[in-house]
Order: C-alpha cells, then structure tokens, then sequence
C-alpha cells in the first residue's frame, strides 16, 4: 500500500489492508486457541489490528513531518485510519464472537472516544496538554488553607482544635481513599484548563460515575489558583436523569449529539461532525455478516456518529 497524502480518501485501499491484516491475526489466533476459547481469540485479533493501526500511523507521521504537510491533513488521514481500522475491528470480532447490543454498545464508546480525541493529539488550534492534579495534592493544598484560617480566627485553641476535627470528618465522609481526578483529557487553552470526559450515552446503571462526575468536578472548581473549566462531551443524543443531573449541577457542562462536535470544533478548530457526515458509512462499509448481525440485533442506534 502506497503511505501518501492522499490516503485520508483512500478509504476502500484502507479497509482491504486492514483486512488482510485481520485474516493473518485471525490465521494466528486459530493456531493459537481452541474454537472453544472465542474471547481469547477476539482479543488476540483486536490487539493486532490495533497494533497495525498504530504501526500505519506512525509511518503517516513520519512522512507528513518529512514532507511537511499540513497539521489539517495529517488529521484526516490519523481520522480514515482509525474509522476503517474500527470498521474492520468490529466485523472481524464479530465474525469469532457475535455482539449482542450489550457488548456492542460498550465496544462502541471504546472506539468513539480515541476517535474524537484525534482532533486534539493533531489539533488545528493552539492547546497545549497538562497533567491533572492528583487528589493528595488537591486535598493537601485545602487542608493547609482551612488550617491556616483556622489559626487566624480569634478563638480559644481547644476551638481551633475542634474546628479541625469536624474538618477532618467532613473529608472522612467524602472518601475513605483516593480519588482519580484524571479524566479522558486535560489541555489548556487561552488560560483555562480544559477538563473534558467522553460518554458514548448514559444507561440505566450510571448512578456510580454519575456521583463520581460530581465530585470531580466539584473538587476542581473549589481549586481557587487555577482557572479550570469541566466538560462533558457525549455521543448519543439521547437524555436521562443521570445526565440531567450532571448538566443541572453547575460544575459540568454537558454537550450530546451534534453539540459535542460544535464544542470539540470549537476546542481543536476542526469540524469533526461535518468529516463524519461525508466520510462514515458503517452499514455499506461493513462486511455482510456484520450487517446482518447489526440489523438482527437492532444495533444501528449506537453507529450513529
């Protein structure tokens, strides 16, 4: 296969590469595993295939910083690579190992969120990445400033004493450990510190990450020194109440649908929904089977991109 420019169009050659690398990987799997061991086999393929898709990145990168091409079709080409890989991935996983909508919805959100995170790892505006916080730091740094106003009130110090203990008792009843304040990406642009979290939908069973969402986001906007700004981008248009509940709290913003990519073209500069709609066409690029299977099982509501 030719590495050029011109293989952001290439999607037919892509997908006949990706392919020929799934019946290899597949070719393996079965010297490898028992037809009894199905999910061994599906994981063996989908690491390959992920494995040749990154290989073929980094090749397209090499030659796009050799022969300086624009950061624009840098991306559309890291975009076309990851939909067919995707493509393929999907129908070959498939073909060892049927999706009912359970597996296939959570598999689709997998693939969803590397792929619009694309358009800030090869971003067409000025973002730069930043580590988050880790919660020890965060609790520290409130600790040492409810101490310090504490020590400056003009009260007895068995007051201060006490006031310290109930302070310490309000952080017992918010977590008994650590809390993971890294989302699925941070970067900074124009001063703010962009939080950003993406959900394929929310299901009926969201009341964990729901409540962890806002703590989160709590904790980041009571960090007074930095300027830090929650977003949460989601896929399906869809609503519920664990949404509503997110999107009326005041520390996420929340987008679905086509408002997620008005806010990722907002963030990276680049009209990701406006790519989809011209280049995306699960149904007449999947294999017949993997049709088959989508329609059986009433699956096309998770392809909507």
């Amino acid at each position: 296969m030719k590495i050029d420019i011109g293989i952001k169009d290439n999607k037919h050659t892509l997908l006949s590469y990706f392919r020929g690398r799934a019946q290899e990987a597949v070719a393996e799997a079965d010297r490898e595993y028992s037809n009894s061991e199905f999910k061994k086999k599906a994981a063996y393929v989908n690491k390959a295939l992920s494995e040749s898709r990154d290989n073929l990145l980094s090749i397209v990168e090499n030659k796009a910083k050799s022969e300086h091409w624009m950061t624009v079709d840098l991306l559309e080409c890291a975009l076309m690579i990851y939909y067919t890989n995707d493509v393929v991935m999907l129908e070959t996983r498939n073909s060892i190992w049927e999706y009912d909508y359970m597996a296939f919805s959570r598999r689709i959100g997998e693939l969803w969120e590397p792929f619009c995170k694309l358009c800030f790892k090869y971003s067409l505006a000025e973002i730069s990445f930043f580590l988050p916080p880790l919660f020890s730091e965060v609790k520290q740094h409130l600790s040492d400033e409810i101490k310090t106003y504490i020590d400056h009130l003009t009260i007895t110090k068995n007051k201060k004493i006490q006031l310290l203990k109930y302070y310490d008792k309000v952080w017992a009843l918010v977590t008994s450990g650590e809390i993971k304040l890294e989302c699925d990406l941070h970067f900074i642009k124009n001063g703010t510190k962009y939080i950003i979290d993406f959900k394929s939908g929310f299901g009926s069973n969201e009341k964990g990450n729901t409540n962890r969402l806002l703590l989160v986001g709590t904790i980041y906007n009571n960090i007074d020194d930095e300027n830090y700004k929650c977003m949460l981008f989601v896929r399906s248009a869809e609503n519920n109440h664990y949404l509503t509940t997110l999107s009326s709290s005041g520390v996420w913003a929340t987008y679905t649908g086509e408002s997620t990519y008005r806010q990722i073209e907002e963030c990276s500069g680049y009209d990701l929904h406006k790519w989809i709609t011209t280049n995306i066409d699960w149904m007449n690029d999947f294999s017949i089977l993997m049709r088959k299977t989508v329609l059986d099982q009433d699956l096309e509501k998770y392809l909507i991109w």
